[in-house]
């Protein structure tokens, strides 16, 4: 190559980019990332005040408090270090902090001002203990629901879509169905318990029937509204290519109903959670319903608001599953539908 063309290459190259400058957090970045620590003092120095009722001292929750202080010291510190840590906790650091101010609050006015008197009232130091010292019946009382939730969802949900499908598809099967539904739908399922127990032959059935009918008729109810408005150009269109009446169902009307669908599952999931609690409270021996009405024989609200807890994380928890399996089977419509 010639010194001109070297030359000319060197002057036409841009500048190589500086690299850019580090910014550093601004000041309500710094609240929102020392939140979590603020709030946590808060609760440590309400924790320390005189208690004015009389309870057995706990160890766990001051040490519970301690740790997460200790937690979020070291968050704070990686956040105003790293630009990454501080984006990633920056969205949960208000929320985190929220929690524990009520924990603070929770504690202020159960055990240090007794404006909630015991023992309705305990505070979160013996909810804490009550959940630790406990943990093995609650953990196999949460093991029965799960089973008895699972088993009952599913029959529900397969049932309810496959009676949607037929009542929302078929002009005969509407005809017949939707009368069925307007009679049986309304009905709670809660109240049927005196006749399952006699219809079923052991608790768990019976338990199962009532959790599938509390989640067959929305499921139903929804299916077929979502199955009877797919756009009639999609079944014209995929009628011109030669598709027959299985593909029309399976490949186009059940696609077009699935936010329908699911809509009746979260409904159907809501009121399953119901279902489950009133139908442990007869004639099992297991379960968070039964452990919640034992608890309340015995007077023993300590055990009450620890189970109480432990549904909250619970029917949550399956909650956001149900909405992680949407996300990912409604991945085609993110763009068409808002969620």
């Amino acid at each position: 190559m010639s010194m001109e063309g070297i030359s000319t290459s060197f002057v036409m190259s841009p500048p190589a980019k500086a690299a850019a400058p580090r910014r550093s957090p601004g000041p309500r970045a710094i609240l929102t990332a020392a939140a979590p620590f603020i709030a946590t003092s808060v609760a440590l120095a309400v924790d320390r005040l005189p208690s004015h009722q009389t309870t057995l001292p706990s160890h766990l929750y001051p040490l519970l408090l301690e740790i997460t202080l200790g937690l979020s010291l070291i968050a704070l510190l990686l956040q105003l270090a790293l630009a990454p840590v501080r984006t990633w906790f920056a969205p949960k650091a208000p929320l985190l902090a929220a929690f524990v101010l009520l924990l603070g609050f929770w504690d202020l006015i159960t055990l240090k001002l007794a404006l909630m008197p015991l023992p309705y009232f305990p505070g979160p130091d013996l909810v804490i203990q009550n959940l630790v010292d406990n943990w093995r019946m609650l953990a196999t009382c949460t093991g029965y629901s799960l089973l008895l939730l699972s088993v009952g969802f599913m029959v529900g949900a397969s049932l309810g879509v496959f009676c949607g499908v037929l009542i929302g598809w078929s002009i005969r099967f509407r005809y017949w169905g939707m009368p069925v539904l307007k009679v049986l739908g309304p009905i709670p399922a809660t109240a049927l318990v005196p006749l399952a127990l006699m219809l079923f032959p052991t608790a768990f059935i019976s338990g199962t029937s009532l959790i599938a009918l509390a989640v067959w008729f929305p499921v139903t109810m929804l299916t077929a509204s979502g199955i009877a408005n797919v756009r009639v150009s999609y079944l014209d269109v995929a009628r011109t290519l030669g598709a027959g009446r299985v593909f029309l169902i399976f490949r186009v009307a059940i696609p077009a109903a699935m936010p329908s669908i699911f809509i009746g599952l979260f409904m159907g999931l809501g009121a399953s959670f119901l279902t489950l609690i009133v139908a442990e409270t007869v004639g099992v021996r297991s379960g968070l319903g039964w452990y919640l009405a034992w608890a309340q024989q015995w007077a023993d609200y300590g055990k009450v608001y620890a189970v109480i807890v432990i549904m909250a994380f619970f029917f949550s928890g399956l909650m956001t599953l149900l909405f992680k399996l949407r996300d990912r089977v409604l991945v085609w419509q993110k763009g068409v539908i808002k969620w």
